[in-house]
């Protein structure tokens, strides 16, 4: 190894760069006293230094040590001679014959990266590097072990019945599930959580996303900025382009790919490469879209079905089952498992045979639940031919024991036990384990709504024009009124005014066409001078975030933002409480997609729906339609596909007339009563069973409060400040809680992973992140900080170190090494082999003596005793002492060694016992659940060969090591 002697360079000495070790070593080219050039010929590069502070370490090998020439030929040094500050090496070939070896022809090609190479080269790390790269190891080991990992780097709420749906599927291999949330519920949000888990985990590496045309923007952005998921939409021109270029396939030019479904149905060539590609993942959204029956099947439908046989994992967004009917759930079904839904008339029997299992779980769960299971014995009876005669006098008997005081925390845990006893009941119920739906019924936390009507006279001169005028231009009066129709349009001096009104309040707004956003923004903005602000699909990414951060900012932002149909699809502007409808939508699922974007779980305030309209018009008699027939600004109606499918035809034709006619007011009522029905039989339809098993609210809570307590410390605001520290990152306040980011001047390394040159605005706070698109959220799971922290710990940054404490015990000069070691295990990253590991590194503490002093001082005193030493001081000791350094090492690695079987066998029996549960659990479930896939048990009995395999191979290796002296 090598060892530094003082500073007296002379030409054609062997030095390493200390700020560019990556460059090799180095040879003295020029000396003028004050400056020194040096060559490095690994790199072909050279660098020219002032002679007083070159960063430099002089590098002489010791007798032992192994080199190489330039001809690469290996020799052992067996002696040094020193002439005039000039190396000569006295060394053994391989054939023990010797030979004089200049240290001039030394090969250029080293770069010292263990620990112990790295100190005796002279690269003494700064104390604050050597702790920086300890804090890393502890903060990654930590949130690999945590409950919430790969679901807590998302920039959503954190709603417990979208994690816990998300963290029951994602921990699966190669899950195959139906996600049917009622609307507002969050069905893409799972699917994100979803995706971006088994891609941070390892689990999926290729993803395929097919959407509606109209949803591909929407999809975009949110896996963009809610999940740093960067898809490569494919499109016609795109593959073509990619073709013409020399890609054979243009679905493999990227790992997470999103197409439309009419671009996969509609182009057979670009099909075909679609099936060639490998998947990890489909996703399908809009599933219900896709036509089946038992006689015939859409193509959309068997081109779906044939991708969903090629990737193992399938995630499929559909809207609730129940309203399309049990044939078209069964399609879905049996695109998730073509082998276990085969039979469409076995499947209404399965489905029959579990009213019984409903009834039984309504029973146990109501109030009175655990006192009706202690009194009838015919309860007792139904549960225990579902559950075992045993589980359930066990189960008794906990009751009986909670029944003698009957206060209220008796009768809470006593609800508990049952609960835990339906959660079994719900493991055998049907479809429990492929469908998750979730009603809002079922969830709390959303807002009331407020209808605000605001009637305007019409305008002379637009009753004349809408005589002769089409439905589209009369609901959408300012396509008659012409260039300068915000001049004559009373809807724009009403919408002023009320914002003249409301000064303080946000309010969104949004009409069918970017042009009419455009034009009213414009005439809001130039000559009412209100603060406000356009979104529309013509902008850019970037210039739609500004808007929606203009809009955001409370202090000095827009008071109003105006929205296209399209621009305002996908994003969240709920800290918003007022909704003005400058038009109104004939589908009723797009106006509730409109009111969704502030009627969302989470907003604090009531949402007030404001709708000016013309009297007497085709607009009034759209909004009574809404209104008095569907009640849809009142409620979220999860039929209203349905309905507007059923009177879409006679509500076009009512409208086109311009009398107040009986036939209006009977399409009313007849909307009115159908409306009505559909829900009712929704509501008499509902799976309460499906329901219980979507979210388990212990659980999903519990899961919340591991994240909400992990942000709350907020450690890692002040680990990445010190982390850019170090790398030469630029860091700027930006605003009360929120920083820019951008590449430094003097960067310590070429790119930081994540940051890109023209810098970022982040937050580390969630609530401000879901309010600002134009922020990045930080967390230990962003690009950024995954990126920072496998910098550090897969290189030799921070591992080695010296410092000096004072300490009254020690005599001055006492030296120890401190050392750490990790258990080092590659394998494939899909085998998460960290679950298993060991969750802190092997740390020893060597005295002088060889005594091991690692829990008497420990790291957290040596963190507050130790004392930075100058980085040339810190070289000239290490000189000094390696003969007494060297031997301690060694002690460390035979007392680590020691150690590494007794490591290895815990990780193996930790793996074992939660494989072996979990194996036990499925195979248990699979004799009274057919939706229990073998392949799953498969795959679990042969992943648990495979860890300990792996396992066995894992090898203690020194990761740090740091010299302590006593001062």
């Amino acid at each position: 190894m090598s060892k530094l002697s003082t500073p007296n360079f002379v030409i054609g000495q062997r030095w390493i760069s200390n700020t560019e070790p990556e460059l090799g070593l180095g040879i003295i080219t020029e000396n003028d006293n004050r400056r020194i050039t040096i060559s490095f010929p690994a790199a072909t590069e050279q660098r020219t230094y002032s002679a007083a502070n070159a960063p430099l370490s002089r590098v002489q090998y010791q007798v032992g040590d192994n080199v190489s020439d330039n001809d690469e030929k290996k020799y052992t040094v067996a002696g040094v001679i020193e002439q005039q500050g000039y190396l000569i090496y006295e060394a053994l070939d391989e054939k023990g014959r010797k030979v004089d070896l200049p240290e001039l022809e030394l090969s250029s090609f080293v770069h010292f990266v263990s620990p112990k190479d790295r100190l005796f080269s002279g690269q003494v790390d700064k104390l604050s590097s050597y702790l920086l790269r300890q804090e890393t190891l502890g903060y990654q080991t930590r949130q690999q072990a945590t409950q919430g990992y790969g679901l807590m780097g998302a920039r959503v709420q954190l709603l417990p019945h979208q994690m816990y749906i998300a963290n029951e599927v994602a921990h699966r291999h190669a899950p195959r599930v139906l996600l049917a949330d009622e609307v507002g519920l969050g069905k893409t949000i799972e699917a994100g959580l979803i995706l971006h888990h088994q891609l941070l985990s390892g689990r999926a590496q290729r993803v395929l996303i097919v959407v509606p045309e109209s949803l591909l923007h929407q999809w975009l952005v949110e896996m963009l900025r809610r999940f740093n998921l960067q898809f490569s939409i494919l499109d016609n021109e795109r593959c073509e382009a990619l073709t013409e270029s020399g890609e054979e396939n243009p679905f493999e030019c990227s790992q997470l790919v999103l197409c439309s479904l009419n671009f996969i149905t509609d182009n057979d060539q670009w099909r075909e490469h679609a099936l060639n590609a490998q998947w990890d993942m489909l996703v399908v959204d809009e599933a219900h879209h896709l036509e089946w029956s038992p006689e015939q099947q859409s193509p959309a439908y068997s081109h779906i079905e044939a991708l969903a046989q090629k990737a193992p994992g399938l995630l499929l967004l559909t809207a609730t089952p129940e309203q399309l009917g049990l044939e078209s759930h069964f399609a879905r079904l049996r695109l998730l498992d073509p082998a276990r839904y085969h039979d469409l008339e076995r499947f209404r029997e399965e489905e029959s045979q579990y009213q019984p299992v409903n009834d039984l779980v309504k029973e146990l769960l109501g109030e009175s639940g655990p006192t009706r299971l202690l009194d009838s014995q015919d309860l007792q009876a139904k549960l225990a031919d579902y559950l075992g005669q045993d589980a359930v006098d066990k189960l008794l008997a906990e009751l009986n024991q909670f029944a003698v005081d009957a206060d209220e925390d008796s009768r809470e845990e006593a609800l508990h036990r049952v609960e835990r006893a339906v959660r079994k009941l719900l493991d055998q119920h049907g479809v429990g384990r492929v469908l998750f739906r979730n009603t809002r019924s079922a969830i709390k936390g959303f807002p009331q709504r407020i209808l605000h009507l605001h009637p305007l006279p019409q305008p002379e001169e637009l009753a004349t024009l809408s005589a002769s005028a089409s439905l589209e231009q009369r609901l959408h009066p300012e396509r008659l009124l012409g260039a300068e129709w915000v001049k004559t349009d009373s809807r724009v001096e009403w919408l002023a005014q009320w914002l003249k009104q409301n000064r303080q309040e946000k309010v969104l707004v949004i009409c069918a066409h970017a042009e009419t956003a455009l034009d009213l923004e414009d005439f809001l903005r130039l000559r009412g001078g209100y603060r406000t602000a356009v979104f529309h699909e013509g902008l850019s990414l970037l210039e739609r975030d500004r808007a929606g951060a203009y809009f955001a900012d409370d202090e000095y932002g827009a008071q109003a933002l105006i929205c296209s149909e399209i621009g305002s699809e996908g994003r969240n502007f709920q800290f918003a409480r007022h909704l003005v409808l400058f038009d109104l939508p004939q589908n009723p699922d797009l106006l509730e997609q409109r009111i969704g974007r502030l009627d969302r779980i989470g907003q604090r305030h009531d949402v007030n729906i404001h709708v000016p309209f013309f009297e007497n018009s085709a607009q009034e008699r759209l909004l009574r339609w809404h209104n008095e027939g569907i009640n849809a600004f009142s409620r979220p109606c999860p039929a209203g596909a349905a309905i507007y499918q059923r009177f879409a035809v006679r509500l076009e034709s009512e409208l086109e007339q311009t009398d107040d006619r009986d036939e209006f007011n009977q399409l009313i009522a007849d909307t009115h009563q159908f409306t009505e029905e559909t829900l009712q039989a929704l509501q008499q339809g509902r799976d309460p069973l499906l329901e219980l098993n979507s979210c388990d609210p212990l659980k999903a809570n519990d899961l919340v409060e591991q994240i909400v307590e992990d942000e709350r410390r907020k450690e890692l605001e002040d680990y990445i400040e010190r982390v850019f520290s170090q790398y030469g990152v630029d860091q700027e306040q930006h605003s009360e809680r929120a920083y820019i980011f951008r590449p430094g001047d003097h960067m310590q390394c070429s790119h930081f992973p994540g940051l890109p040159e023209d810098g970022v605005t982040a937050t580390f706070h969630r609530d401000l992140a879901l309010s600002r698109d134009d922020m990045q959220f930080l967390t230990w799971e962003h690009p950024i900080v995954t990126g920072a922290l496998d910098m550090i710990l897969c290189g030799e940054f921070g591992n080695t170190g010296l410092c000096t404490i004072k300490l009254p015990p020690l005599q001055p000069g006492a030296l120890m090494v401190e050392t750490i070691f990790r258990l080092n295990c590659p394998a494939p990253k899909a085998l998460q082999l960290y679950r298993f590991l060991p969750k802190e590194p092997v740390r020893l503490l060597i005295d002088s003596s060889g005594k091991e002093l690692g829990q008497i001082l420990t790291a957290a005193h040596l963190q507050q005793l130790g004392e930075n030493v100058p980085k040339r001081t810190a070289q000239d000791l290490v000189r000094h002492a390696r003969a007494q350094i060297e031997p301690l090492i060694t002690k460390a690695e035979k007392t680590a060694a020691a150690q590494k079987s007794e490591l290895v066998e815990r990780s193996i029996a930790t793996m074992l016992e939660s494989q072996q549960t979990e194996i036990e659990r499925l195979k248990a479930l699979a004799e009274v659940n057919p939706n229990i896939r073998q392949d799953e048990i498969d795959f679990l009995i042969q992943q648990t060969e495979t860890l300990e395999k792996y396992l066995k191979g894992a090898q203690l290796t020194l990761d740090a090591v740091r010299v302590v002296i006593a001062t």
